[in-house]
């Protein structure tokens, strides 16, 4: 028997088909051993020795494959093509031998880039051994992460309560939308005015041109800068005498996107079909790990984690025949097209991203697949196709007109272009920015010295505005030009930032929370080396030459570690006073925005003479006054917003004016208490207030928002039995509907504003129903995904105090972080729920008292906790790795799926377990172990 050992459940059960008999392919579940979050797991003073350890859970299925192991012939590590996946195979390597389950027979490497049955069996038939280099690499990357997390996170808790945790590559991710929001804040808006004619033809053809000159002065966009100017140079158009000075047509080659790499998938996803980065690749992990498909379960991506742009000779074939079989030999290029990549650092070790078969179009896999799952791989067909395909032609015209009054001129220009040849945008585009929309307009028939009509001069005052916050996709975008993090880790940095509450998202962009930006401040003020961009991406480029065996591992973390250390030991002397001086240098235009009086913005507005200043308390950062404990003023350190102006208002009273209730004519205030900031209608003894829901940022309250929350708790109507009214209101809790003493918990704060009756009587129902049961209360139901397939009964998925789960009578299962309620499928529900019930312990039938045993009970030594090798790998947020962080949904419910099927076939297992008596002095515990490998490679 020849045992191949893989990551996932899934993958172990496609390969296992295409292997057939004689091969026994078992899943390790990811990452089988990890560093101890405690001090000491890396020792810089013992050659930087790295301790392991094995949990319960991997424990188990270690277990399970030594048992295999032990009766097979061959041995075949099978895991993912990169390092992690190489970083997998070495621990389940380094295990084996610990345990003494290899004697003679071989163990070998095989990778492949797609699951489908020809890529594996040709891997099968080239095993190599496993990649030393690639080890060290993920050795090298895992010290380094956790010699910065568990140095510099407990400096931030000493020093800066409130802060969660700093990072290697989370920090800098952190900084980077940190700099953007001080751009916005500081940047000052400048007026300029367009100037547009609206002409016609002499055959009354109209168009539109826009002024590039005056009086012998080129003028760009921003050159004409006020209101005189512009009514200058439009009294000139209104009595010039106009005509064409030249026209000029050329063509213009527009050629096709390179196939997608991991970074620009997330970015397509999330502009085309509105996915975050994780969830992008919680998609296309599945599209890769495949799909059952006329009885065979087949992948239908290659491998989704690389920066590669080049694409196989066998799969550009298969590319070039589906473009000459749908589109003809018009769209087919005389050659193939080759790419190079042009992000830093990029390696290219693996293919792009693309399907594994031409030939299954979108339409003929549709109904496989969810939607998400069709309109990712539609959106990678296309792509991949399309980068083959012949280059779109187009016909740019540039008209150039004259403006004559006397001895005056003004220059005018039009363009448009003109589509002769589609190519390949038969298939794929993307967005365009205004510029090109611009020229893509259409010109009528103009000839040169045509003498052209005046219809309209229209002129519009503008201001530049700041640049746009990042989304999800354009920061993974950025951290990829600046060469910083890797394909496997962009989406997992993404979530920590989110996890830690270092950034919020509104409207899709990353807005760096207050806890975010004193720790960027903290970081910069004392270890700007480790956040700047370019030791970041210079350090990530010394890891890839470790990668190509291009230098030893260990000089990497001494070279880092020799001045790291030092800067630790410099911050245990550091003072408070020394902290929140350089804070409030760093983050002035944030906390202490410039007064529209021009006043002193520092100034405490309760006692006059005393300055504002940041403070540190023991849950965090707040404003104080100098002056006390004479002057008590104190208010939350509050994000301001997009224009610079906090929510202490333009005086730094801690109110801003939103306007006016047209009801009462009194004035509503956004303000800032004690338990954060709220709504305020006007100045009496007792004003109605309404405090904001956590998840709006006060940068977004305006008064139309503000008068919403007044009006709360809003009346949905009379309950159709007992004729009582049914309320929906926020509360300490969250929002919900009320009825006769009866809170019901409601998804989001904006359905507070749309609940209608029937939805709110069902919430009411839903809730006294559950309060018969026991444990977790039924809340609302997210989604109904009907009878259970063995039990009977609804499945549904619903929204608790602790985020979504699956509920089926009294067991609830929670929803694996990062996936979205509202695409849990029957069948992922119904392992969850086996897997939550066969965790639960079964109570036995109360029996007869029984006579103590008189026996004493022997005491069973724990094993060794840690196992030691100098090497390893990890998020640096987080004690598990970049791909667990990234795929945890995946795997649990693969777990889920493996413990619906254990339940099946012993269903009584968990009631005979509990029946048989426990063995004296024998206790569970998690499976430990201890290796240590000195030396480089």
């Amino acid at each position: 028997m020849q045992v191949v050992i893989v990551e996932s459940p899934a993958k172990a059960k496609t390969i296992n088909k295409y292997l057939g008999p004689g091969f026994e392919v078992l899943a390790s579940y990811g990452h089988v051993r990890d560093l101890p979050a405690k001090d000491g797991s890396v020792r810089p003073d013992d050659d930087f020795a790295m301790d392991w350890e094995v949990d319960a859970k991997s424990a188990k299925r270690l277990a399970e494959i030594v048992r295999a192991v032990k009766a097979s012939d061959r041995v075949i590590l099978a895991t993912d093509p990169d390092r992690e996946g190489e970083a997998i195979s070495w621990h389940v390597l380094q295990f084996l031998r610990e345990k003494k389950a290899l004697k003679a027979q071989p163990v070998e490497r095989v990778v492949f880039n797609a699951i489908t049955r020809n890529s594996v069996l040709e891997a099968m038939k080239k095993p190599r051994q496993i990649d030393e280099a690639l080890v060290d690499a993920y050795l090298a990357r895992r010290a380094l992460d956790y010699l910065v997390g568990f140095n510099l996170s407990p400096v931030l808790w000493r020093k800066l309560p409130g802060a969660r945790s700093a990072g290697r590559v989370q920090s800098v991710a952190l900084r980077i939308v940190c700099d953007r929001e001080h751009e916005i804040e500081t940047f000052v808006a400048q007026e300029y005015w367009s100037i547009l004619a609206r002409l016609a033809t002499p055959r009354g053809d109209e168009f539109d041109a826009r002024v590039v000159g005056f009086s012998g002065k080129k003028l760009g966009r921003l050159d004409v800068a006020t209101g005189g100017e512009a009514t200058r140079i439009r009294e000139h158009l209104e009595r010039s005498t106009i005509s064409v000075a030249s026209v000029e047509s050329k063509p213009v080659r527009r050629h096709p996107f390179p196939p997608f790499t991991t970074s620009t998938l997330q970015q397509s996803a999330s502009y085309a079909l509105g996915l975050s980065a994780a969830r992008t690749m919680q998609v296309a992990q599945r599209l890769y790990e495949g799909v059952e498909i006329g009885g065979e379960t087949v992948g239908l991506i290659t491998y989704m984690r690389t920066d590669g742009v080049d694409i196989a000779p066998e799969g550009i074939a298969s590319i070039r025949t589906a473009i000459l079989t749908g589109f003809g030999d018009a769209y087919l290029p005389e050659k193939p097209r080759h790419y190079t990549a042009k992000a830093k650092n990029a390696q290219e070790a693996h293919e792009a991203i693309r399907p594994t078969d031409l030939a299954r179009r979108p339409q003929d896999v549709a109904r496989h697949l969810d939607a998400e799952q069709l309109k990712l791989y539609e959106l990678i067909w296309k792509r991949t196709v399309a980068s083959q395909m012949e280059s779109a032609v187009l016909d740019r015209t540039t008209v150039d007109i004259a403006a004559l009054a006397g001895s005056e001129r003004c220059d005018l220009r039009a363009t448009g272009s003109v589509v002769k040849f589609d190519g390949f945008l038969r298939l794929y585009s993307e967005g365009r920015d205004d510029e090109e929309d611009e020229e893509s307009k259409r010109l009528p028939v103009i000839a040169a010295n045509e003498a052209l009509d005046r219809r309209k001069i229209t002129v519009d005052q503008h201001f530049t505005e700041p640049p746009p916050r990042f989304t999800e996709a354009t920061l993974v975008k950025k951290m990829e030009e600046l060469g910083i993090g890797r394909p496997s880790t962009y989406a997992a940095t993404l979530q920590v930032l989110r996890d830690r509450e270092y950034v919020t998202l509104d409207k899709r962009r990353l807005i760096p929370a207050d806890k975010g930006r004193l720790v960027i401040a903290f970081l910069e003020s004392f270890f700007r080396r480790y956040v700047e961009y370019d030791f970041t991406a210079d350090l990530e480029e010394s890891l890839d030459k470790v990668s190509a065996a291009e230098t030893p591992w260990k000089d990497v973390l001494r070279a880092f570690w020799e001045e790291f250390s030092k800067a630790i030991d410099q911050t245990k002397e550091l003072r408070v006073t020394d902290v929140l001086e350089a804070l409030n240098e760093l983050l002035a235009a944030h906390v202490f925005p410039a007064k529209a009086d021009g006043g002193d913005p520092r100034a405490c507005p309760s006692c006059g003479d005393g300055r504002l200043s940041l403070k540190l308390g023991k849950f965090g950062s707040f404003i104080g006054c100098s002056n006390y404990p004479e002057c008590r003023f104190t208010r939350q350190m509050i994000a301001s917003g997009a224009e610079g102006e906090g929510v202490e208002g333009p005086n730094g009273d801690g109110t801003k004016v939103l306007g006016t209730d047209p009801v009462t004519g009194l004035e509503v205030s956004l303000r800032n208490g004690r338990f954060g900031p709220y709504v305020q209608l006007g100045e009496g003894e007792k004003p109605k207030r309404s405090s904001l829901p956590k998840t709006w940022t006060p940068a977004t309250i305006d008064l139309e928002k503000a008068l919403r929350l007044l009006s709360l708790p809003r009346e949905v109507g009379v309950h159709p039995e007992s004729g009582k009214p049914i309320t929906a209101g926020l509360g300490r809790f969250g929002p919900f509907v009320l009825h006769d003493g009866t809170y019901a918990n409601l998804p989001s704060a904006e359905e507070v504003f749309e609940v209608g009756i029937n939805r709110a009587v069902a919430l009411i129902a839903e809730k006294q129903a559950g309060r018969s049961g026991r444990g977790r209360s039924a809340a609302a139901a997210l989604k109904d995904l009907g009878a259970h397939p063995t039990l009977g009964g609804p499945v549904t998925v619903r929204d608790g105090k602790y985020g979504p789960y699956v509920n089926h009578d009294k067991t609830n299962a929670t929803l694996p972080k990062g996936m979205d309620p509202l695409t849990v499928t029957p069948e992922i529900a119904v392992a969850l729920l086996a897997e939550r019930a066969a965790k639960s312990p079964t109570k036995p039938t109360r029996a007869a008292a029984r006579p103590k045993s008189t026996a004493t009970k022997a005491a069973t030594p724990k094993a060794p906790s840690t196992a030691r090798r100098t090497g390893g790998t990890v998020t640096e947020t987080s004690p598990f790795p970049p791909e667990a962080a990234e795929d945890g949904a995946t795997r649990t419910i693969a777990r889920a799926k493996a413990a619906a099927g254990k339940s099946a076939a012993a269903p009584n297992a968990a009631t005979a377990k509990a029946k048989a008596p426990a063995k004296a002095g024998t206790k569970a515990s998690p499976a430990k172990t201890t290796t240590k490998r000195s030396g480089g490679a």
